[in-house]
């Protein structure tokens, strides 16, 4: 009777030992949570604004005054971070960090803005319209590789909505034509234009890209 009554108390023991072992292994080999992504950091923001910018210029969704006043900006940001930087020893405060992601938000918004708005860069299929969307097209291919700054970029978009401007002002003046002489003053400008977006691409000045200090 003794040795009958030792072997069925120990079975509640085993039991109670299982269930603990089971749920020991349970808490070992469940999914831990998800991990929240770290925000990211300035030159990972910087060089997704540029390419957001280099993709609506390509697309037509940015005009060239648009892009022009986008890059303005974006330079701004760029100049400030590094005036930041060279301050404290090449590194950004906290304070800095979260100024200029409350920048770098603003000019978010606005390009937002301008890509969905109604202005869009229309080109038409005549030689004036094809030069215009082949510089856009070797502006934006800059802005994407890096090969032209935000500074850059701003002062050859403001040449080609000088040309822009021009050539609506010659049409209106013309009942929707250009003149031979029009023709050839514009084609000249665009030379010039050329010959400034080669240089800027192939210069020492670089964009910073992600993971390096801007």
């Amino acid at each position: 009777m003794k040795f009958t009554w030792m072997k069925w108390t120990a079975v509640p023991v085993a039991v109670l030992m299982a269930a603990g072992i089971a749920m020991a292994q349970s808490s070992t080999t469940s999914t831990p949570p998800a991990q929240t992504k770290p925000d990211p950091t300035t030159a990972q923001r910087k060089e997704n604004q540029q390419d957001r910018i280099a993709n609506g210029v390509q697309s037509g969704q940015l005009t060239a005054g648009e892009t022009a006043n986008l890059e303005s900006k974006e330079a701004a940001i760029n100049g400030e971070t590094r005036a930041d930087r060279a301050a404290n020893g090449g590194k950004l405060t906290t304070g800095e960090k979260q100024q200029i992601n409350h920048q770098q938000n603003q000019l978010s918004k606005q390009i937002y803005q301008d890509k969905h708005n109604a202005n869009t860069a229309q080109y038409g299929n005549n030689k004036v319209g094809q030069r215009r969307e082949n510089q856009q097209d070797r502006v934006a291919q800059g802005v994407r590789s890096g090969q032209l700054t935000a500074g850059e970029t701003a002062k050859l978009e403001n040449q080609q909505r000088g040309i822009n401007q021009q050539v609506r002002a010659d049409r209106q003046a013309n009942g929707g034509k250009l003149t031979a002489g029009e023709k050839a003053q514009i084609n000249h400008e665009q030379n010039q234009a050329s010959k400034n977006i080669y240089k800027d691409k192939h210069n020492a000045a670089k964009q910073g890209k992600a993971g390096k200090k801007p």
